[in-house]
């Protein structure tokens, strides 16, 4: 297991008026998380097999991971970008992908 999928999450709290409380640690990595999911909805599959799940499962990620990380960044696509790990112009491209105005 690498260091990144052990570590716990940090959530970070904002209210409404864009101020930050103290950040509360999860109990469950976002692995542990993903995993449970993922094994709840393969039992709600009854047998049947999924179609493109891979695709299916980037996209039902990503799309949430863009959303948040911009209203994080607070709209910054070359802070998002640093963070993620991608060039700013992958980035650009994903966000229009998913129709997400940074």
């Amino acid at each position: 297991m690498n260091k990144i999928g052990a570590q716990r999450v940090n959530l970070e709290v904002v209210d409404s008026n864009g101020t930050h409380a103290a950040p509360q640690t999860s109990t469950h990595s976002l692995r542990e998380h993903a995993e449970k999911t993922l094994r709840r909805y393969f039992s709600d599959l009854n047998g049947h097999d999924p179609k493109d799940l891979y695709e299916m499962v980037l996209g039902e990620i990503e799309q949430p991971l863009l959303k948040t990380l911009m209203e994080y960044t607070r709209g910054n696509q070359s802070r998002a970008a640093s963070i993620l790990g991608l060039n700013r112009s992958t980035l650009r491209k994903k966000l229009r992908q998913y129709k997400i105005n940074s």
